[in-house]
């Protein structure tokens, strides 16, 4: 697809992304308004992003109609927009070429030498946004594609001026086999997008086909099992990391030094590569960052400039992000969605000190929720008080019958809203100093966190 995406840039002067104000728009926004492009866009609600790229010169409408397309030579859209977008009609009665966000992506990482493509069911954009700061404080000047905002740079990517690309992969209906990958990264695979993909066995098929793009290797845990059988028959370098014999990359002496944070050394057959201390919180991001470090390690990075990377970084946005402290109540949101993330999530919390967490969160999908009814009980069973909105069934239509009252039945003492307000108002009252609230999801549950934020600021 790459290259039908060439000839249409290489003509283009004017694009419109609709949508634009999307995490995953935003960076090739940054790159392409760097090269000249006159850029537009539209999208259906102001955000932190929309203030950014106007502070860039660029005009944004709010709501999408179809003359906001006229007079472009190109629409972006993501795939959500395909279907019935007034833009994306008025975009092909005019003739005006469309190209899919994902679409996108791969031809830019397709103009990097070295574009290193990390995947992962889990823990790609903490591992990406690890991988960006320290080539960046390594001096590599890297371009940069991130699902979270890094606060090293204050965005969610870069242009960069090397050869050198970071690009987070996200596996969702196969986007990432649109990537131009010199190093294909494989962070785990866990059963997700079974709506799409219908079975374990069919995921891990598309993550074997993601590992056949590398050019140089493959990166991926030596320790998960069904990463293993995703790599199984894979003609490609591959590179194992982990805490296994079986890996060439390995952690060792993985020590908890304060709270919730731990430091790790990095061995490479019977060499010592580093010892390294991460300011992120979760055992689970040891191995998010020996993987960082191995693909840094491969490219000259010094051990040292290892570490700058990662006492640089720490966290990315709507990643265990503490929003503020009121009261003796700390408020804080992650992007935790999948019953593996909740539960890491929530044992970094529990190793954190707090009197008492109290969890919201926000199920995201009616397939996921019924699929994981279950494990999503289990881990949030965790917390001390559960608190949950109703799913957040975006794309999909409810045909499962599903309701979080299904999920609050399976947790003892939960209660849930149909409002952010409400959840709000809830948590406040019910709080007391020395709690943890924590909103997790990857929907708009960051909302209901903003509120209670502003609720105690003006108290």
């Amino acid at each position: 697809m790459s290259s039908r995406v060439a000839s249409i840039l290489e003509k283009a002067k004017k694009l419109h992304f609709a949508g634009i104000g999307g995490s995953g728009m935003f960076p090739l926004v940054e790159i392409l308004l760097s090269e000249g492009y006159e850029i537009s866009g539209s999208d259906i609600n102001e955000g932190g992003i929309i203030d950014s790229e106007r502070g860039m010169g660029i005009a944004v409408t709010i709501g999408h109609d179809a003359k906001n397309v006229e007079g472009a030579d190109a629409l972006v859209v993501s795939a959500a927009l395909l279907d019935g977008n007034p833009e994306v009609a008025r975009a092909n009665e005019l003739g005006i070429p469309i190209i899919e966000r994902a679409e996108l992506l791969g031809y830019v990482t397709s103009r990097y030498d070295k574009s290193i493509c990390i995947s992962g069911t889990h823990g790609k954009t903490t591992a990406t946004s690890m991988l960006a700061s320290i080539l960046l404080l390594g001096g590599y000047d890297p371009a940069a594609v991130i699902g979270g905002k890094l606060p090293l740079i204050d965005g969610y990517g870069r242009p960069g001026a090397s050869d050198y690309m970071v690009c987070e992969a996200c596996e969702f209906k196969d986007t990432f086999l649109e990537l131009s990958s010199y190093y294909s990264v494989i962070l785990n695979v866990d059963a997700d997008h079974l709506d799409y993909f219908g079975s374990l066995e069919n995921l891990e098929a598309s993550f074997h086909k993601f590992g056949e793009l590398a050019k140089k290797a493959v990166i991926a845990n030596g320790d998960d099992e069904n990463t293993l059988d995703a790599l199984e028959g894979l003609d490609n370098d591959v590179i194992l990391v982990g805490e296994g014999d079986n890996c060439d990359y390995r952690i060792t002496d993985v020590e908890r030094y304060d709270k919730a944070f731990y430091k790790f050394c990095l061995r490479h057959g019977g060499e010592e590569i580093g010892r390294f201390e991460l300011k992120v919180p979760g055992r689970h991001n040891v191995h998010n960052a020996a993987v960082a470090a191995v693909c840094a390690h491969l490219e000259g990075v010094s051990a040292d400039d290892i570490q700058k990377g990662f006492d640089s970084f720490g966290g990315a946005g709507r990643r265990f992000e503490v929003l503020g402290k009121f009261s003796g109540v700390t408020i804080a949101d992650d992007y935790a969605h999948h019953p593996l993330e909740l539960k890491v999530t929530l044992d970094a919390a529990q190793n954190m000190g707090y009197n008492r967490i109290i969890a919201v969160f926000q199920p995201f999908t009616f397939s996921r929720t019924k699929a994981l009814l279950d494990d999503f009980a289990e881990a949030l069973s965790a917390a001390d008080i559960v608190v949950m909105t109703e799913i957040m069934g975006s794309r999909e239509i409810n045909t499962y019958g599903i309701s979080t009252a299904d999920l609050a039945a399976k947790i003892e003492g939960s209660v849930w809203f149909d409002s952010f307000d409400q959840v709000a108002d809830h948590c406040l009252d019910i709080a007391q100093p020395g709690d943890l609230i924590l909103t997790m999801g990857c929907g708009d549950i960051y909302k209901a966190a903003d509120t209670m934020v502003e609720r105690c600021k003006s108290n």
